[in-house]
């Protein structure tokens, strides 16, 4: 899902990181804002001590318990891993005694390296002995994984190991792992099964390029075949698989518009663009058919978006900071998430699009045209300029039923704030549209104190059907928050 932040107080007012007017979130918000669109990494505004810092100002403001589902609903259906992280590291004391505690550190961990990522971050902050809860929950979650997994991410190179973790949680073996840890334990646990290791065998056994060439082409088989090849790993895959097992081109393009897989990949919708990018640059049999594909996979990454009544504004910004603080986690800066979101409304909707820097002016696009595509044009002509919210309803020329913004938040020109402009253009068309404000850094600030305006972030197609829920319950996202089960 994403932020939902209602405010009726007007003297919520702060200054934004970019200097601006602007208006504070509650600290329930903040909180939830850097969980859903924070990938640990720097961003234009904010270091990621500066956000791992924010977290720890922020946990005693806000229950602890809300905090833990927060973090739960971030990495379950966000698929948010680093930032989850730290938060399940730096909640441990919050959570102390509390009877929901050990579920909460089960239901955080995804995969094995998940509790190992938890883990290093308690100890490198000075934390001696994991906490009871901890080792209570990541026991438990060790019941979920088998050997295949275990050899995996056993995390030979890492500060913590999963032997160490073992160690210390001492889980209860079961019919799926109990061979897998006493390998482990006793340091005979190998991932010889995992698509990494068939890959590394292929080439070490061969003698000559075309054996090598052959048995890579064969290890790539034997995965694709077996369904040994998870959905992310197909993605960043692709280009080796294409180039050295071109004859899999129908069933890796199957594969890759499987909806079901989609669905239960958590894969971002913005990582497609870099296995496009990846194609686009190959020399490849079928490049075509590859590329039809991810585009097909990316329309069905979003093919919940919602259809609204009325007419629709879709507004990106396309100031500097927006096309600067990249994270690692895809290689993405905001505008080019932004622009995928954008396109996406743009196309599912009868909406007009428009693009704000120090000025705002209605682009032209063809609704019938890829996500993908529209989204690079709007990439490609982005003016990288200041950062002026006034301007958006300066330059809006009719009564819309709803205007999305997609921006970082960070208005700086005019003094910020938009709340005259957007008066006037309520007053001039008549007009009282929801106004949904995503914020694609998850700064913290707001430039909308106004009833009817929203504020969301996050990268996930779920926003969207939170969007559809916001204009008849004004607490959807407070209520999928609290649905999470800890107890």
């Amino acid at each position: 899902m994403a932020l939902f932040n209602f405010l009726k107080q007007k003297q919520n007012r702060t200054t934004n990181l970019a200097g601006g007017q602007a208006y504070t979130q509650t600290p329930q918000m903040q909180l939830v804002s850097i969980l859903l669109t924070s990938f640990a990494q720097d961003q234009f505004y904010r270091s990621a001590k500066n956000t791992f810092d924010d977290i720890v100002k922020l946990l005693p403001q806000v229950d602890a318990q809300f905090a833990a589902k927060a973090a739960v609903f971030a990495r379950n259906e966000y698929g948010m891993r680093s930032i989850t992280h730290v938060l399940a590291a730096e909640l441990a004391a919050h959570a102390s005694g509390q009877v929901w505690s050990k579920n909460f550190y089960d239901r955080i961990v995804r995969r094995p390296d998940d509790m190992l990522e938890i883990a290093a971050y308690y100890f490198g902050k000075g934390g001696k002995t994991l906490p009871n809860a901890m080792k209570k929950g990541f026991a438990s979650a060790f019941a979920r994984f088998d050997g295949y997994q275990l050899a995996k991410y056993r995390g030979e190179q890492k500060a913590v190991k999963l032997v160490d973790l073992v160690n210390l949680v001492r889980p209860m073996p079961n019919e799926r792992n109990a061979l897998a840890l006493k390998q482990l334990v006793a340091g005979e646990l190998k991932s010889d099964l995992t698509w990494e290791a068939k890959l590394t065998q292929a080439g070490q056994v061969a003698e000559t390029a075309e054996e090598k060439a052959e048995l890579k082409s064969a290890a790539w088989a034997e995965l694709l075949r077996a369904n040994k090849l998870g959905y992310l790993a197909l993605l960043r895959n692709l280009r080796n698989i294409a180039e050295q097992a071109p004859e899999l081109a129908q069933e890796v393009a199957a594969q890759l518009t499987d909806r079901r897989r989609i669905k239960q990949s958590l894969v971002l919708p913005f990582q497609y663009l870099s296995a496009l990018d990846a194609i686009q640059d190959a020399q490849v049999e079928q490049k075509r058919l590859f590329l039809n594909a991810l585009n097909t996979a990316l329309e069905l990454a979003l093919d919940n978006v919602p259809r609204f009544a009325g007419r629709t504004l879709v507004v990106l910004d396309d100031s500097g900071s927006m096309t600067s603080g990249r994270t690692k986690y895809a290689n993405r800066t905001p505008l080019q998430i932004g622009s995928l979101f954008a396109a996406a409304l743009f196309k599912a909707n009868d909406a007009d699009l428009m693009r704000f820097s120090d000025e705002a002016s209605y682009v032209r696009e063809n609704p019938a045209d890829s996500m993908a595509g529209i989204a690079e044009r709007l990439v490609k002509n982005a003016r990288s300029a200041g950062t002026n919210f006034h301007a958006i309803f300066q330059t809006a020329k009719q009564k819309y039923d709803r205007i999305v913004i997609l921006s970082d938040m960070q208005g700086w020109m005019q003094g910020g704030a938009p709340k005259a402009p957007l008066a006037e253009y309520r007053r001039k068309y008549d007009a009282n549209p929801f106004v949904y404000s995503f914020d694609l850094q998850g700064y913290g600030s707001l430039q909308f104190p106004e009833q009817n305006v929203f504020a969301l972030a996050g990268f996930s197609d779920k926003v969207f059907d939170l969007m559809q829920l916001l204009e008849t319950d004004r607490l959807a996202l407070i209520r999928e928050i609290e649905k999470v089960e800890l107890n």
